[in-house]
């Protein structure tokens, strides 16, 4: 896809190495050589064992668990191509960390992802390229460029091959958002794939913690498709699934666009009435959440894609 010889660099760091090796392999180039290690006293090291003076470099991590050890490592990488004399970085983060901090919810709050959006760009990073902030506003956190894909049309492409219209009335289906925050982004894929739309209203008492309230819509003797934009916990995912079954669904099918799949979140989904849950491999799935529930799509060719299109000028919206 990148023209022999073009000077693109991709470099990775320990978040997610898998998920670079795709782009590169996607994109035909090598991977950038590069140490990234963490010191004993938990310091973290970079090291670029190739030029990339005057280059257009890309840098991989996700800032996934643990968080604060990659973005830092992905911070470092910046500096370190940036006093390299790099010609343009792009920070490529797959999944952001700390976006639902995204607002003051009470007195004496910090807005933690504008301070994340401040460290990159003091950094050195040129522009971001990331998927589905979990609030989108969070760009305008940015003093500069943020390309943001969109995980919706990998579901619906999903979905319509899971359901194709020959074989099942999409009038028996319907798209529920979990919470009235996903409204918006629930109604987009509902749309896509001709389906009716309900929500789950919940009040969140604490982190983490939420109790159902009721459900706005019809779904009895549905298929209902949970949408949402993460699952970390899964606690509200599965209470919305549980208070679907009691207001008479017919079968609860979840997708999400990023598994952080934290705590409890396994045994959740194990123990829940969600035939399958659908995620995109934003996050590397760690051994303890094998599970015949859940399913992960490749999003890395859109990145490389998305990449093309940065390095080239292109415009990213052609990909949607």
């Amino acid at each position: 896809m990148i023209t022999y010889g073009t000077n693109v660099k991709v470099f990775c760091g320990n978040a997610y190495p898998e998920f670079a090796a795709h782009i590169c392999s996607e994109l035909g180039i090598p991977m950038g050589r590069s140490i990234v290690k963490t010191f004993a006293d938990g310091e973290i090291s970079v090291s670029l064992e190739e030029t990339v003076r005057g280059a257009d470099v890309f840098l991989v991590n996700s800032t996934c668990k643990p968080v604060n050890n990659n973005l830092m490592e992905l911070l470092i990488m910046i500096d370190a191509c940036r006093r390299a004399s790099a010609g343009r970085i792009t920070a490529v983060i797959p999944y952001f960390g700390y976006a639902r901090q995204d607002r003051k919810a009470k007195s004496r709050d910090p807005i933690s992802s504008k301070l994340v959006a401040n460290m990159l760009t003091a950094a050195g990073a040129d522009r971001v390229l990331t998927m589905d902030l979990h609030a989108a506003q969070i760009q305008g956190f940015f003093d500069i460029p943020v390309d943001h894909l969109l995980g919706n049309p990998t579901f619906v492409h999903y979905y319509l091959e899971k359901f194709p219209e020959t074989e099942y009335d999409h009038d028996n289906f319907v798209v529920v958002s979990p919470d009235v925050g996903s409204v918006s982004r629930a109604r987009t894929f509902a749309a896509k794939v001709h389906m009716g739309l309900a929500i789950v209203d919940k009040r969140r008492q604490k982190a983490n913690v939420c109790e159902v309230m009721n459900v706005i819509g019809d779904v009895e003797g549905k298929n209902c498709i949970l949408f949402d934009d993460m699952v970390d916990t899964a606690g509200s995912l599965c209470n919305a699934a549980q208070a679907l079954i009691d207001n008479g669904a017919k079968a609860v099918y979840a997708c999400a666009t990023h598994g952080v799949l934290s705590g409890p979140a396994f045994d959740r989904i194990e123990a829940s009435p969600i035939q399958e849950l659908v995620i995109l491999n934003t996050i590397p799935l760690t051994n303890n959440t094998a599970s015949s529930k859940i399913k992960a799509l490749d999003v890395s060719p859109i990145f490389a894609r998305a990449i093309a299109h940065i390095h080239g000028g292109t415009s990213i919206a052609d990909l949607f």
